[in-house]
């Protein structure tokens, strides 16, 4: 076979495992189902929160088990395991009618381990799938393709009530049948394609120990809180922007529509900077990449807190969504690259550090409550991008060189 086919053959594999990324997303309708949750079930606030934190629970729960497994069974049947384990979360609403609030937890919770599996497993396989040299610009890109599934989250709902006249209540009987269909469709594709899962020199048997043990390295802890502060600041940016736009510009609309113009514009332009990152990365290095997206997410977070217009709000708004679009990707793919060997435990390690999404936004929230502004709440994001940066600047000075443990 001659490279220029291999090459080919290459970039044809690579295919399926987007469509496992478009299911990932997936796991991301939580955030739309906690106001749907809440006017369904007659909920008080701190229940319907309990339908995202049942999600990112089980990225902290499953994450590292899910790695010691992969070493075991390989990347192709975990991720498969990861769709099944989302079809069948998906398929408890139209089974059963979603009458009651503990079986839309149990939904959650399987879509959660589903997504924390697919995590486990999407993001490093995304490397033996890819030419030589690309797998940042392709994990950039499969993020950007899983984005498409998180969007759908919102929209769904928006266009089945307007094409078929559906009120909110019953839009999880049409939301979760179209996911199960997708989901299906991944798992057909994915049945036949063959997998090279690349085995490197002196890779040794995972264990909880030996994966937790590899906190002991300095650099992957330093990286893996990297992750950590990264999807705690995404988080708590995304539920902060409407609250920050109604104590500054619009205190007489309801923050519900708001949230549509601030959280919407904050995840479509982190869509189009994920996107922009996969065809950046085809001639930019991602260790400088990375740095240079930290310095844009700060420069927009900077902007939050300037005495100034809408106008200026706005172009922060794009400027933090297009920054960060990249910073969870470049971080795994060069971490996995620095050290293959050990990448099924590595994965285990980064995909639990997700968690950082139900940590970090209760922390921002008790700062508003105890400075009163939501803006000034915005510190916290910014303290969390950067130690992120410290960590990108740190990694930039590296050598490639795996350090010993």
């Amino acid at each position: 076979m001659t490279s220029e086919t291999s090459v080919t053959s290459t970039k044809t594999r690579a295919w399926p495992i987007f469509l496992a990324f478009v299911a990932m997303g997936f796991g991301d309708a939580a955030g739309p189902c906690v106001s749907l949750a809440k006017e369904q079930f007659h909920l008080t606030n701190f229940a319907a929160q309990l339908v995202p934190f049942a999600g990112l629970l089980m990225f902290g729960i499953l994450s590292v088990p899910m790695g010691v497994y992969q070493d075991l069974k390989g990347k192709k049947f975990i991720l498969m395991l990861g769709l099944c384990i989302m079809l069948a979360g998906l398929l408890i609403p139209p089974l059963t009618g979603l009458s009651t609030f503990p079986v839309l937890l149990m939904t959650m919770l399987l879509l959660g381990a589903g997504a924390t599996t697919l995590q486990v497993s999407g993001n490093p396989i995304m490397r033996d799938v890819s030419p030589p040299g690309k797998y940042s610009r392709n994990l950039s890109l499969a993020q950007f393709v899983k984005a498409i599934g998180s969007l759908s989250g919102p929209l769904i709902p928006v266009i089945a009530a307007r094409a078929f006249g559906a009120s909110r209540n019953v839009m999880f009987h049409v939301m979760f049948p179209l996911y199960s269909a997708a989901v299906i469709v991944a798992l057909l594709v994915l049945v036949p394609l063959r997998v090279h899962e690349r085995k490197e020199l002196g890779h040794k048997p995972v264990t909880f120990s030996s994966c937790l043990g590899l906190l002991r390295n300095g650099y992957v802890a330093m990286m893996v809180a990297a992750i950590f502060l990264y999807v705690g600041a995404e988080v708590s940016v995304s539920s902060g922007i409407p609250l920050y736009w109604k104590e500054r510009f619009l205190e007489d609309v309801d923050v519900n529509r708001i949230g549509l113009l601030g959280t919407g514009l904050f995840f479509f332009f982190l869509t189009i900077g994920r996107f922009s990152g996969g065809v950046i990365l085809n001639w930019m290095k991602p260790k400088n990449f990375l740095v240079a997206t930290c310095a844009l997410s700060g420069a927009g977070l900077l902007g939050m807190f300037l005495p100034a217009g809408k106008n200026v709000a706005i172009a922060s708004v794009i400027l933090i969504g297009l920054g960060f679009a990249n910073v969870f990707p470049l971080i795994f793919s060069i971490v996995v690259d620095s050290m293959p060997d050990k990448t099924n435990a590595l994965s285990g390690l980064m995909v639990m550090a997700i968690i950082g999404g139900a940590v970090v936004p209760p922390v921002m929230g008790l700062v508003a409550d105890a400075l009163h502004s939501t803006q000034m709440a915005f510190g916290v994001p910014l303290a969390a991008l950067l130690c992120i940066t410290w960590a990108a600047v740190a990694n930039w000075n590296r050598s490639a060189v795996e350090q010993p443990l």
